[in-house]
């Protein structure tokens, strides 16, 4: 009953998660209307993240200097693919770079199958399937071919890839509480954001409405990088990952109607009928589990 309720409550969690970065580009690009571009605008509010956990790294320090290193390089890994995924929401439309990430679930059963040898359901396939084929017809909506095309959405094809690798390490290596652990993804996501930015945009020559930039930044910071992430990371470690890449598919409907009616990014049928298979994943990946419970 125990563990039946950990994984009700660390579903709910990476649901509610989902949902709320599902409206994380409105800073992002607020940020980069102000004058903070490229990852500059990202490195700000990762920087601001790791300040406000810092205090619960200092409070674990014990705890992290005996850590697992493949779990905290796992989480720091993470870090580094949200970085990719928050620069290239500025490079392409808000739902593609979603739908790019969220290919998350291939990687993580196919990592989860061939490499950590874990079993997977057919329901699990069927859930695979459905969100494949909703990325296909979203992907493919405009009458393109149905591959990335341009910087934001190869950043959205490497970070849902990366953020598989993370997963998968951190649910099985990883061993320190949600707040240095939510530390210890900041951290890696500044070293990515230091790297990635100046190779991205140029230095800032200056920021239109500083006081405007500082509170959207502590906003970000404060709730998207440190409260979000930090029920995320205790989340992650009791969940496959697969399920995890696969309930937070939510975001792809929630950023893509959220851009269609803040921004106009309007949705095509094709792309209305992807997500709807999107959506159709998660059901399918979350309604088995308590009949697959014993296979896994």
């Amino acid at each position: 009953m125990a563990d039946a309720r950990t994984t009700a409550v660390a579903t709910l969690i990476v649901i509610g998660t989902g949902t709320l970065w599902g409206f994380y580009w409105l800073p992002v690009r607020r940020l980069e209307d102000l004058g903070l571009g490229g990852a500059w605008g990202t490195l700000a509010i990762v920087a601001l993240a790791a300040i406000v956990l810092s205090p619960f790294a200092w409070a674990a320090r014990t705890r992290l200097r005996t850590a697992d290193r493949i779990g905290l390089l796992s989480v720091a890994l993470g870090g580094f693919a949200f970085i990719l995924f928050s620069v290239g929401l500025l490079y392409s439309r808000v739902a593609i770079i979603a739908i790019l990430f969220y290919l998350t679930p291939v990687w993580s059963t196919l990592i989860g199958r061939f490499v950590m040898r874990w079993p997977v359901t057919r329901l699990r396939l069927a859930a695979l399937a459905a969100g494949f084929a909703g990325l296909f017809l979203i992907l493919s909506a405009d009458g393109q071919a149905p591959v990335p095309n341009g910087l934001g959405e190869w950043l959205a094809l490497v970070s849902g890839l990366l953020w598989s690798i993370a997963t998968t390490g951190i649910r099985i290596r990883s061993d320190t509480g949600p707040g240095e652990t939510a530390f210890v993804f900041a951290a890696g996501a500044v070293l990515g954001a230091l790297c990635l930015a100046p190779a991205v945009e140029p230095l800032p020559g200056g920021i239109a409405d500083p006081a405007q930039a500082l509170g959207l930044v502590l906003a970000a910071g404060a709730l998207w990088w440190g409260l979000s992430i930090a029920g995320l990371m205790w989340a992650a470690a009791r969940l496959e990952p697969a399920r995890v890449g696969i309930l937070l598919m939510i975001e792809v409907l929630v950023s893509a109607a959220a851009a269609a009616a803040l921004s106009g990014e309007r949705l095509t049928l094709p792309e209305l009928v992807g997500g709807g298979l999107v959506l159709l994943a998660g059901v399918l990946e979350v309604w088995p589990q308590r009949g697959a419970a014993r296979h896994r």
